[in-house]
């Protein structure tokens, strides 16, 4: 544990430089235009890759209700902590025996190392994944960025070691892992109309994407933004920020 930890303190040293000299540059343009009246150049963003294209059904429909408020500052993984109510507590999640094919091994394994990131959102409200699901008997560390949970007994292959909606898929061996596998070991429910304890009408999204599909079965994709919006508003979703994190 003490590894993983100095490797994301490393992380968010070199986030931190960076950010600083972003702000440099920054102000000196700024400076720039102030000084000669320069016109500031539209800048464009390329879109995300639709990793989950079969089955979308195409652009995202315009938001039904107010987008998200700003995200808080990045946490251990590099990663915006998820503020609110946790969606449902960690310790519904299993406690050791295998689960939908997935089991607890005593160490982290690294064959298969990804990362998906999961928000959810109840009548337009941010409900936090709660760190520790898949860790059996988690132990928190307290670092200058937040909580950083570790398992004292056993590491499903599908965890969460941060409140910022990272999930990790650690296996032994390269293979498919779906939302709905997830959600089996926290125990939750996933359905068309229920995700964990709130009920309503859901919006998914995929990348950015509309998912037609039943939730429980959206692959588990390296860097993958899923998003569902239970009941309304819907929050226009949310694209998350990979670049200061070393996942």
């Amino acid at each position: 544990m003490g590894e993983r930890v100095d490797a994301l303190r490393a992380a968010r040293r070199r986030a931190a430089r960076r950010r600083r000299i972003v702000r440099v540059v920054a102000w000196v343009g700024m400076a720039g235009v102030l000084a000669g009246g320069l016109t500031a150049a539209a800048l464009t963003l390329a879109g995300k890759g639709n990793r989950a294209a079969a089955t979308a059904t195409g652009p995202a429909s315009p938001a039904t209700g107010p987008a998200s408020p700003a995200l808080p500052a990045t946490g251990p993984e590099g990663i915006a902590l998820e503020d609110g109510t946790p969606l449902a507590p960690a310790s519904t999640s299993a406690t050791g025996r295998t689960i939908d094919g997935i089991s607890c091994s005593a160490s982290e394994q690294v064959a298969y190392h990804i990362h998906t990131h999961l928000a959810v959102y109840v009548n337009g409200s941010l409900r936090p994944i709660p760190a520790g699901v898949g860790l059996v008997s988690p132990v928190a560390e307290q670092t200058a960025d937040g909580p950083f949970d570790s398992a004292t007994t056993c590491y499903y292959w599908l965890h969460v070691h941060s409140q910022d909606g990272i999930i990790h898929v650690e296996s032994p061996s390269q293979r498919k892992y779906t939302l709905g596998q997830f959600f089996a070991l926290w125990q939750q429910p996933l359905t068309a109309d229920q995700v964990g304890p709130a009920r309503g009408p859901l919006t998914v999204f995929v990348n950015g994407r509309r998912y037609a599909g039943p939730p429980s079965e959206i692959t588990l994709l390296p860097h993958e933004d899923i998003q569902i919006d239970v009941g309304t508003p819907t929050v226009a979703p949310q694209q998350v920020d990979w670049s200061k994190s070393q996942l």
